[in-house]
């Protein structure tokens, strides 16, 4: 089996987790070998925990998981981001005490996704799913920066990078990496918005007549009383 974490001992009485790549690629998500695994070796020793991040995300379930155990442990856990803690990695990110990120890294949120096939009905309840894994990321993400749950839901709609600065600027992350003073003044920081860039991109182009499409109202009733009778 193929493991997304790693544990080293650094001291009696302080280890470190490295989660590297993404998150339950291969195991965990119905298997009831790896959770237990996680949680094993997480309760193997005591003290504080430095939970290193670099992943693009994965699994929302294995990361949920993984949320609450680091949250209940009874040790201080510090995360540390020196790439990228995307998707569900920063789900995991939340459950640090301090979150410190590295001036180099990334920090990205934004809706969950799925893979549905079915009939309308089928589509609905995918929906439905999704709304509900969404309300249950936000809950983590107002735990730790505060922000109401409006800002948060527009800032996963929009899929928004944030850089170090931008990320102790909304509350995600606490500190920056290698710096000994106190970091300038963090207004003026930029956040990369998908949505955004696309709108601003859409602005710029000519303006071209509207042309209608799709089939008249009045159609679609013609022919759905010809079939009706």
């Amino acid at each position: 089996m193929r493991k997304f974490w790693n544990w080293v001992r650094d001291s009696d009485e302080v280890r470190t987790l490295y989660l590297n790549g993404v998150i339950s690629e291969e195991t965990w998500w119905g298997d009831e070998v790896t959770p237990k695994m996680f949680k094993d070796e997480l309760l193997a020793g005591t003290g504080d925990i430095t939970v290193w991040i670099n992943s693009p995300g994965g699994d929302v379930f294995a990361a949920a998981q993984i949320y609450n155990m680091l949250m209940e442990y009874t040790g201080k856990v510090t995360v540390k981001i020196d790439g990228l803690a995307a998707s569900a990695a920063s789900v995991i990110a939340m459950a640090g005490g301090d979150v410190y990120m590295s001036p180099v890294s990334m920090l990205m949120i934004h809706n969950p996704s799925t893979i549905a096939i079915g009939d309308s009905e089928e589509m609905l309840r995918a929906k439905a799913l999704l709304d509900e894994v969404k309300e249950s990321i936000i809950n983590a993400y107002e735990l730790k920066t505060g922000l109401s749950r409006t800002k948060l839901s527009h800032l996963m709609d929009a899929e928004s990078w944030m850089n170090s600065n931008k990320a102790i600027e909304l509350g995600f992350a606490d500190k920056i990496m290698f710096m000994e003073s106190e970091p300038p003044d963090l207004t003026d920081s930029l956040i990369f918005s998908r949505m955004a860039v696309t709108n601003s991109l859409i602005s710029k182009l000519p303006k071209q007549p509207k042309q209608k499409t799709g089939t008249p109202i009045e159609s679609l009733d013609k022919r759905l009383s010809l079939i009706s009778h």
